[in-house]
């Protein structure tokens, strides 16, 4: 494994030296902070209540069915303004 050298400025190494525990070298302390900040999308699966659950349920249902209608509704005009034309060029 490599090693990297890098500039810190004064006031950061004071506060990385500040968190250092004193059997961790300063690869280990940015190691561990970066480990404390990764956010694992599983830690928070499941924690909602049940009636939490039920009303995002709900709002996502009710969410569909309005996607639903809006859709069915554009179809029918769609549908509807193929039809007129359709007669107009049958009348003329």
């Amino acid at each position: 494994m490599g090693t990297k050298t890098i500039d810190i400025r004064d006031d950061v190494y004071e506060r990385l030296q500040a968190r250092k525990r004193a059997d961790e070298s300063l690869s280990d302390l940015v190691n561990r902070l970066l480990d404390e900040t990764t956010v694992d999308w599983r830690e928070g699966f499941g924690t909602l209540s049940e009636g939490e659950a039920d009303e995002l349920e709900k709002f996502v249902e009710d969410s569909r069915d309005q996607l639903g209608e809006g859709l069915s509704a554009r179809q029918r005009e769609a549908l509807d303004e193929l039809t007129d034309g359709e007669t107009e060029d049958e009348t003329a």
